[in-house]
């Protein structure tokens, strides 16, 4: 039986694509495809929204697709593979799920983690007056509310909104690179969307006076149903190759805040050499052992009896 051959690229455009689809050890930074099925006016302006936030790692498809990722991913997962996309959102609007939004993830283009959202309320960036959010800009994200922390479907979900919203991996951000905020707030079973714009305003002194401006969009979600991947698969997908681990240096750590620290192995210290203050009531005596003897056996001879006067008369 003949082994199938493995096709080579014919072209030099080919050829990079296929290099850009190879695995790295460092991954590129992720996309997110944005699809809808039948949706209403209200569903297919949030996600054109959510686009902007996401731009340039976006991807957004006008076409209508008639089927259901949580039912069936099978579509989303073909789509996915051909944009080399990891990051997915799917837009539909019905009368047993109205309004309704998914967000979800896929590793080795396979469904990893799925939400699936009813949209509640809904504000437009158009409704606030306040200037457009620059293109590109990292996002500052916030989580309030307990469940973020305890429950272990919320911790999930918080994983998944930071790989979604986080935007492109840098090494440092300049202060005033910071522009935007994204807020996810838990409370009573639904997630409060919002975005706010930071200003950096004069305050007399060095550190600029911070003040949050709301520019949308806003929206009021409430969660339908979820896909989640078993414990196993989401180990081996966070999975960091040996190649890119920091190697450990010996007796050398680090603390909560990245300062470095370091233990140092002496040898057992003579106390007996160590230098002290100089006074009078600490200086060493010399050891003086053959006159000290001396000393004292004169000191234990009997003393001689003096003659009296009246001894010498006689």
């Amino acid at each position: 039986m003949a082994l199938n051959k493995v096709l080579k690229p014919a072209t030099q455009r080919g050829k990079r694509y296929l290099g850009k689809r190879e695995s790295k050890l460092i991954e590129n930074d992720k996309t997110a495809i944005f699809l809808r099925g039948e949706t209403n006016e209200l569903t297919k302006e949030a996600m054109k929204e959510l686009v902007s936030l996401k731009k340039p790692l976006a991807t957004m498809y006008k076409r209508k697709n008639p089927f259901r990722p949580v039912d069936d991913p099978t579509t989303v997962e073909a789509i996915a593979k051909k944009e080399d996309a990891s990051l997915f959102s799917f837009g539909s609007h019905s009368k047993k799920r109205p309004n309704n939004l998914v967000f979800g993830r896929l590793y080795n283009y396979q469904i990893l983690d799925m939400f699936e959202f009813g949209i509640e309320k809904f504000k437009s960036m158009k409704t606030f007056d306040a200037a457009k959010l620059t293109l590109g800009s990292k996002p500052c994200l916030i989580f309030a509310g307990e469940p973020f922390e305890t429950d272990p479907e919320m911790i999930r979900l918080k994983n998944l909104f930071i790989d979604f919203f986080r935007g492109p991996v840098v090494s440092q951000v300049r202060l005033a690179g910071v522009e935007v905020i994204l807020q996810f707030t838990l409370k009573d079973g639904k997630i409060f969307f919002r975005c706010y714009r930071i200003l950096l305003k004069k305050s007399g002194t060095k550190i600029p006076r911070v003040e949050l401006e709301e520019v949308g969009p806003s929206l009021d979600l409430v969660m339908r149903r979820t896909k989640l991947a078993s414990d196993d698969l989401f180990k081996e997908a966070r999975k960091v190759p040996a190649a890119v681990k920091p190697k450990k240096k010996k007796n050398i750590s680090h603390d909560a805040f990245g300062n470095k620290q370091g233990r140092i192995h002496l040898a057992p210290q003579d106390l007996s050499k160590l230098q002290t203050r100089k006074m009078a009531g600490l200086k060493r005596k010399q050891r003086q052992e053959p006159e000290d003897k001396a000393e004292g056996e004169e000191n234990h001879q009997p003393a001689k009896k003096q003659k009296s006067p009246e001894d010498s008369d006689e």
